[in-house]
Order: C-alpha cells, then sequence, then structure tokens
C-alpha cells in the first residue's frame, strides 16, 4: 500500500519534476522493512552465542551476518527476503550461522507471521523442543529444522501436533535430530493434512514405534520422500512405489523394514532409490529393467535374489550413482559401468572383487561370462566426468593405474584395505578432497604432487612400506587438510614434519603413530582445535611439554600417547577429553584424573605410585578403566562400586592394593571384566558381583582371598573366564545349585588354592561352551559387541579352552564326563591326591593341547586312546603309580622321559627300562620339545594375560578403541544426499580412531 500510493503522489505531480524528484529521493531512504520485524529478527539472532566452524558446514559457504546492523533495512539483510510489496519479512535463512543455544519458546521468531519460508538448518540448538507455536506460520511452505550439528542435535522431544496446522507446507525437513520423536497420532495427522506436501525428510528421527502404514495416504503430489536411520519395523505400504510424482525415495538403514518392490506394470518418475541396510529382497536385473528413469541407486548392504552378481548386468548408461557396497560380490569388478560417460559416484566397496584396476593405456581389461560368449564387458575411456569412486576393502591387486591420476573431477578416491602394489603416481589435478590409501603394500616416497591438492581435507597412506623424507614443504599449501593418518611407515622419516611450525593450521584429526618421531610436532601449537590426536608408539621422551597442554584446550576429545618414554604429564588440562590413551610409558608420580566426561582411561604399565584418589569416582560416565601394572597401594576406593552402572572393564591388576573389595555394585551393573590379579586384597568376594549379569572376565588371581568357593557366580549367564588362582579359597565345590551352571565358561582357574574334595563331576556336564569344538576355532575373543573386546592371551599357544585345578588337595578319580569337553585345550589336575585310572575318555578331546596330571596317585596303565590326541604337544603324567607299556604313535613319540618319571612301573620307550622282551628300541622321536619352551612351577603353570580393548571410537590400541571405529560417529559433511553422505562419514570415524 505505501508502495502504491508513491506511486500515485509521483503520478500526480508529473508536472513538477523536482517535486516529484525529492519525494522519490526522500522514500527511497526509508527502510522498507518493518521496524518491530527488524528488531525481532536481530533479538532473536542475538539471543544465540556464535561457534566455531563444523565440518558439516565447509562444503556451504556461511552467511555472513555483518549486514545484520541496527538501524539498517533488513530487507537487505544476508538471508532475509521480504515482499517486496509490502516489506513484510516473508523468509530467513540461517543455514549453517553457527548459532549456538537453546531456542525459547517466546522468541520474537514467532512475531514473524508473515515468513513463507524457514530455514534453520545446521546450527546447535542444544536440543530444544519444537514449539508448538512453529504451527502459527500460517503461510509456511517451507520448513527446514535439520540439526544436522556437533556436538548434538538441534531439537528434542516430540514433535508437536501444531505442526499439522501448516496446511501450506510444500517442504518439511525435521532430519537428523536423533532425540526427536513423532508419535503415531502427530505423524497421522501431518500426513493427511498435509496435502500440498511434495518433500518430507525425516531421516534421524526417532520413528520406532510407528507403523510404516501410517505413511499410506502420503499426498499423491509427493516427489521426495526420506526416512532413513527411523528404526521403521514392518512391512513397507506397496502403494509409495506408485505414487504418480515421486522421485526421490530413501528408506535406508532401517534394518528391519520389508517390504516387496513391483515387478510389473511399474510405471514411476522415479529417479533416486536408496534401500542399504533394509529387508527388502532385490532383483537387481528387473530392478533396472522397471526402472527407466533412475539415475541414483544405493543398495549398500541388501539382500538379493535371483543373479545379481553385478559384473553380468547390463550396461546402466542412464545411472549418475551407484552403490553397491558391501554385499559379498565377487569374482573380476564390473568395470564396464565406468563407461557411463554421466557417471559420477561409484562404490563398490566391501565386497570381494578380484585382479587389477584396468589400464587405459593398453586398453580396458574385457570381462566375460561363463555362461554367455556374448555377455563381455568392456570399457574404452576416461571416466572423465566421476567425483566418487570408492573400491576399499576389496581384494585388489597391481598398481594404480595413471588414468585415476588424471581425472579432472574426482574429489574422492578411496583405495583403502586392498592389496594394491608400486609407487603412488603424481596427481595432475587440484580436486582432490579425500585421498585414503591406508593399510595396501604401496611403496616407495609420497609424490610431491600432494602439496598442489589445495581442496584436499583428508588423506589417509598408513600401513605402507613408503618410504624417504617427507618434507614439510608439501604440507604448506593444505590449509583445508583436517584429517592425515601417515601410521605404520616404519621406513618414513618424518623428521622435518616433526619441528615445522607453520603447516596443517586446520588440522582436526592427526594420527602419527609408529612414525619415528621423537618430539611432539611443533605446528600443533597453532592447531587450537584439534579433535583427535595418535602419537602412539614412537620414541617421545621425557616431560610432556607445557605448550602442548593448550593445544585443543576446549576441543581435544580423543589423546593417545601410549607406548612413548613419557616420565610426567603433570595437570589434565582437556576438559573436553573423552578418550586418554598413556599406556607403556615411564610416568611416575601420583595418578592424574582426567576430566569428568572421561569415557576411556588407561595409563597402565606406568610407574605410577600413591593411592587411587576418591575423586577418581566423580568419572561417572567412564566405561574403560585400566590402571594396572602400576605401584598403587592401600585400599580399593569404596565408591569405585558405585560406577558399576556405566563401567565396562575396570582392570586393576598388578598393583600393590589390599583390603576388600568394595561391595556396592548396584543392580544394573554393566561390567564385562574385572580384573584385580596381582595385588594383595583380602576378605569374601561380594555377592553383590551376581548383579553384573553381562560379567564376562573376572580376574582375582594371585591375591589373599580367605573364601569358600563362590557358587553364586554360577549364575552369570555371559562368564566367559573365571581366575582364581593362587589365593586362600578352601572348601568343596559341590554340586551345582543351578540348572544349567556356567553355560559359557571357557576358562577356570582355581589351582594353588585349598580346595579339597571330589572333582565336580556334575558341574563338568554342565559346560557348554567347552563341549563344542566347532564353534571354538580359531582365537577366542570375549566381550564382542561393537563397544568392547577382551582378548585371553596366554603363554602357550593355543591355550583358549582350559581347566586348571592343580595345586589344590582335590582326592577321588577323574570324572568320566571330563571326555565330554571336546574343545579343551588344556587340562591341568596335577598337584592333588587323584586316585584310580587315567579315564581312557580323555582320548576324546581331539584339541588337547596340553595335559598334566603330574603327582597324583593315579595307577593302572595310560590309556592307548590318548595315542589320538594329535595337537598333544605336552604332556606330564609324573610321579604316580602308574605302569604297563606306555603307548606308541603319532604324538607320543615326541614325548621325552620327564613325560613319565616317578612311575616305576611303567616301561618301553621314552624310559630305559624296557617291557619283557622289548629291548626298548622304539624310532627316534619325530620332534623333540624343549622343557624350556613351557614355564613350570610344582607343575603345569601358565599366565593369564588379560588385555582390554575399545572398538570404535577409539585408536592405536591393539584392537583399536570404541571409536568410533565401525559404527558409528557421523561425519557431518552434507554433499549430497543420502548414502554417500554416510559414506563420506567414514573419514570422520578413521580420525577419529573409531571401527562397529
Amino acid at each position: 500500500m505505501e508502495r502504491l500510493l508513491l506511486l500515485l503522489i509521483c503520478f500526480l505531480l508529473l508536472s513538477q519534476p523536482n517535486n516529484c524528484s525529492s519525494s522519490l529521493s526522500f522514500n527511497s531512504s526509508t527502510p522498507l522493512c518493518h521496524s518491530h520485524q527488524s528488531s525481532a529478527l536481530l533479538h532473536f539472532r542475538n539471543s544465540f552465542s556464535v561457534g566455531d566452524s563444523d565440518l558439516h558446514c565447509d562444503y556451504y559457504s556461511y552467511p555472513p551476518k555483518n549486514s545484520w546492523k541496527m538501524g539498517t533495512d533488513c530487507c537487505g539483510w544476508d538471508g532475509v527476503t521480504c515482499d517486496t510489496m509490502t516489506g513484510h519479512v516473508i523468509a530467513v535463512d540461517l543455514t549453517c550461522s553457527r548459532l549456538q543455544g537453546p531456542i525459547h519458546p517466546n522468541t520474537t521468531l514467532f512475531s514473524l507471521r508473515h515468513l513463507q519460508r524457514l530455514n534453520l538448518a545446521y546450527n546447535d540448538f542444544h536440543g530444544s523442543t519444537i514449539s508448538s507455536k512453529f504451527g502459527g506460520f500460517a503461510n509456511l511452505t517451507h520448513l527446514n529444522l535439520n540439526g544436522h550439528s556437533i556436538p548434538s542435535p538441534s531439537f528434542a522431544g516430540n514433535v508437536p501436533s501444531e505442526i499439522s496446522h501448516l496446511s501450506k507446507l510444500v517442504s518439511l525437513d525435521l532430519s537428523y535430530n536423533y532425540d526427536m520423536r513423532i508419535e503415531t497420532p502427530s505423524l497421522k495427522r501431518l500426513v493427511q493434512n498435509l496435502t500440498h506436501l511434495t518433500e518430507l525428510v525425516l531421516d534421524h528421527v526417532n520413528k520406532s514405534s510407528v507403523s510404516p502404514n501410517s505413511f499410506m495416504n502420503l499426498s499423491s503430489s509427493l516427489t521426495s520422500l526420506s526416512l532413513r536411520y527411523c528404526g521403521l519395523k514392518g512391512r513397507f505400504p506397496d502403494n509409495i512405489f506408485h505414487l504418480p510424482n515421486i522421485q526421490l525415495l530413501y528408506l535406508s538403514y532401517n534394518y528391519n523394514l520389508t517390504g516387496s518392490l513391483p515387478t510389473y506394470n511399474w510405471s514411476t518418475p522415479l529417479e533416486s532409490l536408496r534401500l542399504s541396510r533394509t529387508g527388502f529382497p532385490i532383483n537387481l536385473p528387473n530392478l533396472i529393467s522397471n526402472l527407466k528413469s533412475l539415475k541414483e541407486l544405493y543398495l549398500s548392504n541388501c539382500n538379493f535374489i535371483g543373479s545379481s552378481n553385478p559384473t553380468f548386468l547390463p550396461n546402466l548408461t542412464q545411472i549418475t550413482s551407484l552403490d553397491l557396497s558391501y554385499n559379498n560380490f565377487g569374482g573380476q569388478c564390473p568395470w564396464s559401468l565406468l563407461n557411463n560417460a554421466g557417471l559420477t559416484i561409484l562404490d563398490l566397496s566391501g565386497n570381494n572383487f578380484i585382479g587389477q584396476l584396468p589400464n587405459l593405456s593398453t586398453n580396458w581389461t574385457q570381462v566375460s561370462s561363463s555362461n554367455s560368449s556374448s555377455n563381455s564387458q568392456s570399457v574404452s575411456q576416461i571416466p572423465s566426468n566421476l567425483v566418487h569412486l570408492w573400491l576399499s576393502d576389496n581384494l585388489l591387486n597391481g598398481t594404480i593405474p595413471s588414468w585415476l591420476y588424471d581425472i579432472p573431477s574426482l574429489q574422492f578416491l578411496i583405495l583403502e584395505n586392498n592389496q594394491l602394489t608400486g609407487h603412488i603416481g603424481e596427481f595432475l589435478h587440484n580436486s582432490l578432497v579425500a585421498l585414503e590409501l591406508n593399510n595396501n603394500k604401496l611403496h616407495g616416497p609420497l609424490p610431491l604432487s600432494i602439496s598442489k591438492l589445495v581442496s584436499l581435507r583428508y588423506l589417509g597412506v598408513s600401513f605402507h612400506n613408503l618410504s624417504g623424507n617427507v618434507e614439510s614443504k608439501i604440507f604448506f599449501r593444505l590449509k583445508n587438510l583436517s584429517s592425515l593418518d601417515m601410521s605404520n611407515n616404519p621406513l618414513l622419516s618424518l623428521s622435518s614434519l616433526t619441528f615445522a611450525t607453520n603447516i596443517l593450521p586446520n588440522i582436526f584429526h592427526l594420527q602419527l603413530s609408529s612414525s619415528n618421531i621423537t618430539e611432539i610436532p611443533l605446528f600443533l601449537r597453532t592447531s587450537k582445535n584439534i579433535r583427535s590426536l595418535d602419537l602412539s608408539k614412537n620414541q617421545i621422551k621425557g616431560n610432556i611439554p607445557k605448550w602442548f597442554l593448550e593445544v585443543g584446550k576446549d576441543s581435544l576429545y580423543n589423546l593417545n600417547l601410549s607406548y612413548n618414554f613419557l616420565t610426567s604429564v603433570g595437570h589434565l588440562p582437556w576438559k573436553n577429553l573423552e578418550y586418554l590413551d598413556f599406556r607403556s610409558n615411564l610416568l611416575q608420580g601420583s595418578l592424574p584424573v582426567p576430566p569428568l566426561g572421561i569415557i576411556f582411561f588407561s595409563i597402565s604399565r606406568n610407574n605410577i605410585t600413591g593411592q587411587i584418589p576418591s575423586s577418581i569416582c566423580n568419572l561417572s560416565l567412564v566405561n574403560y578403566l585400566d590402571l594396572s601394572y602400576n605401584h598403587l597401594n592401600n585400599v580399593i576406593p569404596l565408591c569405585l562400586g558405585n560406577l558399576s552402572n556405566h563401567l565396562i572393564d575396570l582392570d586393576l591388576q598388578s598393583n600393590n592394593l589390599h583390603g576388600t573389595i568394595p561391595t556396592t555394585i548396584a543392580k544394573g551393573c554393566n561390567l564385562r571384566s574385572l580384573k584385580l590379579n596381582g595385588n594383595q586384597i583380602d576378605g569374601p568376594l561380594p555377592q553383590s558381583l551376581v548383579h553384573c549379569r553381562k560379567l564376562e572376565v573376572l580376574d582375582f588371581g594371585n591375591n589373599k582371598i580367605n573364601s569358600t568357593f563362590p557358587r553364586w557366580l554360577e549364575t552369570l549367564p555371559e562368564l566367559r573366564v573365571l581366575i582364581l588362582r593362587s589365593n586362600n579359597f578352601h572348601g568343596t565345590l559341590g554340586n551345582p545349585k543351578t540348572k544349567f551352571p556356567f553355560p559359557n565358561l571357557r576358562i577356570i582357574d582355581l589351582s594353588h588354592n585349598e580346595f579339597y574334595g571330589h572333582l565336580p563331576t556334575n558341574l563338568f556336564k554342565y559346560l557348554k561352551a567347552m563341549m563344542n569344538a566347532s564353534a571354538n576355532k580359531g582365537e577366542l575373543k570375549y566381550m564382542g559387541d561393537n563397544y568392547y573386546q577382551d582378548s585371553v592371551i596366554v603363554v602357550m599357544k593355543g591355550l583358549f579352552i582350559t581347566i586348571d585345578f592343580s595345586n589344590n588337595n582335590f582326592k577321588g578319580e577323574i570324572p568320566k564326563s571330563i571326555g565330554e569337553l571336546r574343545s579343551l585345550k588344556g587340562l591341568n589336575f596335577s598337584h592333588n591326591n587323584l586316585i584310580g585310572c587315567v579315564p581312557p575318555s580323555l582320548g576324546n578331546l581331539t584339541n588337547l593341547e596340553w595335559l598334566d596330571l603330574s603327582s597324583n596317585k593315579l595307577e593302572g596303565e595310560i590309556p592307548v586312546q590318548l595315542v589320538d590326541l594329535t595337537s598333544l604337544a605336552f604332556l606330564n603324567l609324573s610321579e604316580n603309580y602308574l605302569f604297563g607299556q606306555i603307548p606308541q604313535g603319532k604324538q607320543f613319540n615326541t614325548f621325552t622321559n620327564d613325560s613319565y618319571k616317578e612311575n616305576r612301573g611303567l616301561c618301553g620307550f621314552p624310559m630305559t627300562n624296557a617291557c619283557g622282551n622289548d629291548e626298548g628300541q622304539q624310532p627316534a622321536p619325530s620332534s623333540t620339545i624343549q622343557e624350556d619352551d613351557f614355564e613350570f612351577e610344582n607343575g603345569f603353570h601358565w599366565k593369564v594375560v588379560l588385555l582390554g580393548y575399545g572398538v570404535g571410537f577409539m585408536f592405536g590400541l591393539g584392537l583399536g578403541y570404541l571409536v568410533f571405529s565401525s559404527g558409528k560417529p557421523i561425519w557431518l559433511v552434507n554433499i549430497f544426499y543420502g548414502e554417500q553422505d554416510d559414506k563420506v562419514r567414514r573419514f570422520k570415524k578413521n580420525a577419529r580412531g573409531r571401527t562397529p
């Protein structure tokens, strides 16, 4: 109205030009934006703090907000759009504005009643609830509250039903708000009321309680539906696939979602389909033939039926993005897919493809089907439009062909975890954003052309035989590099890199494990925002420099300095630290207490002295606490028991602790591994351990515990390892009190105690995990979920399923039921008072590698059935009353006289006394096992070393940390839709050191 009035006045004054001119000049300086709307915008924006930049916005340009100033026209502000006629604010776009803080229910934003578009995506609103007042924007057509932010999602709580009042909505995006929920009634209202909706994005919104049928009545206008990571279960409605305008359908990572794709009469404009990690059965040739408009197809980790090996697919000339990763495809890689000139994304990682990458200089390899001589595939040109090439986790060999260094559009080249050889070539273009070559067999120098890759953010060249000096000048121009992994290249010299001071200003994740460095790199002085740092397994000596305590003071969450020669650490200033590994150094002094948010803390194998401070109990989030192999003394703080709801692994072994074990273990205990071996602990075991239903490893060996056998432990369903050796346990073992005792027990060591009575025949009958030999092949690992694993490493090879009751006062006969434990690797009943014969049923233990029955009162002949124990490497039957001829053949030809000494009735080889007319001439043993090969102490003595490791969001450990790895932290880069965003998250995860 104001503009119409202005034009009318000007028209009436045309005859007076000067007056018209002055009037126009006066009005042109008047702000178009209404003052109350300008104030509302400023008040809204100023209610937040502005944080540092985050990775997920790296591909967006931050809208500069310098133009947001009082007294200026808000219609000219960045991210603000006004109606050209009325001056009302109709659109606000604050994408990636780094806003931090909660959105208050009475925020001035809700006074902008004329809004038609609102975009608050990629900010950090700290779990704010979505106010019902969002439903008051009656004219709103586009609402984007995407919570894709670090460190937490923006919005939480229930989606208010008032959102369904926005009847004009065309686009709704509530994705990546992990703590947000949509209840069934609200979802049904959304689906039924938003009849103009063309785009609905609800990725990562919790809808696990919602039936897929809630989407039955979606608008026929819908063009895009994205429901990834929603926890949907059951059958997806078939009619969605027949919506007349649907072009984009994302259902990936709903693991329990099933359904069926149309097999005929499927007329659809669908251009992008993503079904990765769902339960849909996929007939790939049928799918391709039906979807004529398809351009993007993401089928990672799917259930394929029929003849679906991609090697024999017809040319997919219309496809621009194809993901067939982690499907266990094998054979030759379908290189003909690269014939498609429009192909930009190809992901074939995580399969079993073999062979070499094709070399264009000698024409591309032809791959022929064994079923059809005419079904051949070949490629003939450089895929010049390729942006992403993912071939990791296959069996590819040979060298990296030169054409891969000459693709001007290539941004992601992911070849890690193959068997590639040769040198890394010179890159001819600077387009690469990520180069991942980890864990191949490459050698030679790091190419100088890497210095030209000015867009590079992720570089991984670990676990190779690279050699030569890495000059710091290679990294001078790599200002955008945020993740660098050069670990485990023993021939590579990084000395110049260590002493450089003006490189890698934006490094977030740095891994230089096993890199022969002797100093903490000086360039870290300027790395104020570093988040993950691994300098383990180097030769860093002395005290941690004071300047390093300022590095990443507010950002560092993962620090690994293990396996160095550090002597002092002092105060730990990193307030956001979650993973801290100081293992195997020379640290002295009292125990440093990490920040309150710590999840993983290991300072084992150092020279820490003094007592465990009670302040350690303030670590309310700690999952893994390893203080083993130090010189800690005094008692275990009673309050440690209060951490049992969070602690998964507690390792205090090999210290000088005394007193009793804390009894304050509450219901809901999450402990899986508890190791106190090698201390001075006395008193009984606390029966409150029965609350730890997930306990897998329990090691109280080599203490002074005075108690009877804790029979209540047999009720723990997951217990795998029970070590009570070298204590003051006494009494009889008796019969089990439960119907199925110790169902998962693999190792039980009660040796060097004062137990007496008969061996527990009924117990041996129920040790199910020791009976199934086929289920226990290979290395035995414990705690095998996505978080922690515990490996049992013993002195003798293969001792994974063992029973050691030696050095007690057991009497009676050896139960025949022992012969049912066919998975046994080791059996030790030595130094007891056992009588009777050696049971022939021991011949059933075909996996047995050592057997010690020495120093008892056994009599009779050695059962000939023992000759069938072809895995037996150690045998000790000495100091008994055995008689008769020693069996011959197989492994028995390898045992020396020491295996049988002090049995005066035995005769034959290898004893010196012959049997009857036998002159004692026996074949020479096929091999000789030296006594020094094993460790003995009053009979067979074996050590168990329990090492706790996290998998995943921890790096640099022998079996990996909790990382982040596998499973999986989100690398918040949103380059384009869907799973490819999930693909690039791998780099964030690898850089953080986590692997699922």
